[in-house]
């Protein structure tokens, strides 16, 4: 019971964290490596858990901060446009974060842009919980069978922080600010990406005139 409480708060924390904390694949590759013995399918329950949970409250601390305190109104108004334009497609909504929970793709700057549309969290958080406990069964019952086989003095290499790893973090990062700065109601409107001028959300009429 130990364990599994250790597990849930290390994998929790490491999901609150917004960016440069290490996949959760990789731990439960290490855990299933480490414990070659134990349940596959209770520890990416317990890791599905609290992966679900810390994103959650990623989310949430996204609405809380950075949509309610530091963004403009104008900006705000920019993204309710994506919140409108979701809540008519809550399916496809479901189906793409189901889809992508299955890969081992960060999810952090899925969560923090999600939580920027102050949309309800139950939305994204059961199917990243269904698809996160199927990756997270696979990676571990991969690395109990890959214990078996190795040498028991071998290591994973744990170099998570290459230059590969900063970079594709950057990278989301910036997708997260771009999210925030492109001018929605344009590109659905005309399927052509544009950054957002400074000022009002831009309406019907005034791109139309343009």
């Amino acid at each position: 019971m130990t364990s599994l409480s250790a597990l849930f708060l290390t994998i929790f924390l490491l999901n609150v964290v917004p960016a440069f904390a290490p996949p959760t694949w990789m731990v439960m590759s290490w855990i299933g490596f480490s414990q070659p013995d134990a349940n596959p399918a209770l520890l990416a329950a317990v890791a599905a858990c609290a992966a679900t949970a810390g994103r959650l409250v990623l989310a949430r601390l996204s609405c809380v901060l950075v949509r309610n305190r530091w963004m403009r109104e104008s900006d705000r108004q920019n993204i309710d446009v994506v919140r409108a334009w979701l809540e008519d497609r809550k399916g496809m909504t479901v189906g793409l974060v189901l889809a992508y929970a299955f890969s081992p793709f960060p999810s952090n700057f899925v969560f923090i842009a999600y939580g920027l549309t102050s949309m309800r969290l139950w939305l994204i958080g059961l199917p990243f919980f269904v698809g996160r406990w199927v990756s997270y069964l696979t990676w571990t019952h991969i690395a109990q069978i890959g214990a078996r086989y190795l040498d028991e003095e071998s290591e994973i290499d744990g170099a998570y922080m290459g230059i590969y790893f900063v970079l594709s973090q950057a990278l989301f990062l910036a997708l997260v600010y771009g999210f925030a700065k492109i001018d929605w109601r344009y590109f659905l409107q005309t399927k052509r990406i544009r950054l957002r001028r400074p000022g009002p959300v831009s309406t019907r009429s005034d791109d139309a005139r343009r």
